[in-house]
């Protein structure tokens, strides 16, 4: 890293504007979902008609970003049933995570919304509960005006090939690592 201020002004002779764009917030560290319901705040500060969906935290969470979010009009759809280390019926979760996956299709090839966070999707396609090559076919041929947000760890390689944007969050340190539980306000 460069201890210098940059002086000259990047090059941008070659860049062109995109209609929309794939991010993908994945990694271990916090802030994968932080980071999408910023970008929210920005869309929705823009005019812009944005959706998310949640797929593990349930409705039942009473997550912060879900009582603002409604409140300045995202579409919100809590599609999870929570931990899975919590699950009394695996199988349930899975038919659940398939029903909340075609709601998410759905919604993003209805094309009515510039910005789509679908948040903490990446477990759904890592546990085989919904297909990843359909996921990344749907993201990849959604509606031009659509941006897609994805977050949650292990990316997979198809899910970063067709992402403009991967940011992977590394964790330095984490107050959970010394038992301190999460904390309302700071992680959900």
């Amino acid at each position: 890293m460069s201890s210098e201020p940059a002086t000259d002004e990047p090059d941008k002779s070659t860049h062109k504007p995109a209609k929309s764009l794939v991010l993908v917030n994945t990694g271990d560290g916090k802030g994968k979902s932080s980071s999408a319901f910023g970008m929210m705040v920005r869309g929705v500060a823009r005019d812009w008609n944005v959706a998310v969906v949640q797929f593990v935290k349930s409705g039942n969470w009473n997550v912060g970003e879900e009582k603002i979010g409604r409140q300045l009009g995202v579409t919100w759809l809590s599609e999870g049933q929570g931990f899975t280390w919590l699950s009394e019926n695996l199988d349930e979760d899975k038919a659940i995570a398939q029903a909340g996956w075609d709601k998410a299709a759905a919604l993003i090839n209805a094309g009515e919304h510039e910005l789509v966070i679908l948040d903490e999707l990446t477990y759904l396609m890592n546990w085989g509960w919904i297909d990843g090559d359909a996921v990344c076919d749907l993201i990849k041929n959604r509606p031009e005006k659509v941006s897609v947000i994805v977050t949650g760890r292990d990316a997979s390689e198809g899910l970063i090939e067709i992402a403009d944007t991967v940011t992977e969050m590394v964790k330095v340190k984490h107050a959970f690592d010394n038992g301190i539980v999460a904390k309302k306000g700071i992680d959900y």
